[in-house]
């Protein structure tokens, strides 16, 4: 078995699939984020709706984990999942994070920045009830979600458990522990890669009067 890494220093590519220049934007960077999400769908780019989510906990200790977008307007980017994770800990402590798209295949990256809040509880219950049933009883199961497990037959016993004692019923209840957050945006970033690493950066701010100031950064 190799078990060494070879020389990395000599691994890239060149990005020569697009550019992005300022007259080619929207003035609104959620418009210009739903150009490329769309395009992406449309092109079936990987789940192009996973996103990366980082947080900070009440060290300063860096986390970063993916997630799934489930809902993009004007109010925020949202994403679901047990409050009493690793990442709602640190929302707890810290409201400000960052979610992060990448999509390889169109050389193409978005960071957005922001304030999270939870979404009512009205939201949440009604997404729960959309997902599968078998992904409604894991959401029953999994907690402490990040928490230690003996192993995975115990997990999988849980899960027959109480598949079993909900065979009839065609959804569960939301568990109180499970739910929606909302990244609500005051800074956006698209990256598109560029031949010789001269990437195209565009940043947009969000004001003080809620207007977006636009600013090309260097790459």
């Amino acid at each position: 078995m190799n078990d060494t890494i070879k020389d990395l220093s000599e691994l890239r590519l060149s990005y020569e699939k697009g550019e992005l220049l300022e007259p080619q934007v929207a003035q609104n960077p959620h418009d210009q984020f739903l150009q490329w999400f769309n395009h992406a769908l449309a092109v079936n780019s990987d789940e192009p709706y996973a996103m990366y989510l980082a947080t900070v906990d009440e060290r300063g200790q860096p986390h970063v984990r993916t997630v799934l977008l489930r809902g993009a307007t004007e109010l925020g980017y949202d994403f679901y999942t047990n409050y009493d994770s690793q990442k709602g800990m640190d929302l707890a402590q810290n409201a400000r994070a960052e979610i992060l798209f990448y999509w390889p295949s169109l050389e193409r990256q978005v960071r957005i920045s922001g304030q999270v809040v939870k979404v009512s509880e009205q939201e949440s219950t009604n997404y729960y009830h959309k997902r599968p049933k078998d992904s409604q009883i894991a959401a029953h199961i999994s907690t402490p979600q990040s928490g230690q497990i003996e192993s995975r037959d115990v997990l999988q016993q849980r899960f027959d458990q109480l598949s079993a004692s909900v065979v009839t019923k065609t959804e569960l209840d939301k568990p109180k522990f499970w739910g929606g957050y909302r990244l609500q945006a005051t800074a956006y970033e698209f990256w598109q890669g560029r031949p010789n690493r001269l990437h195209d950066r565009l940043q947009y701010k969000k004001q003080d009067n809620a207007t977006w100031q636009l600013q090309r950064l260097m790459p």
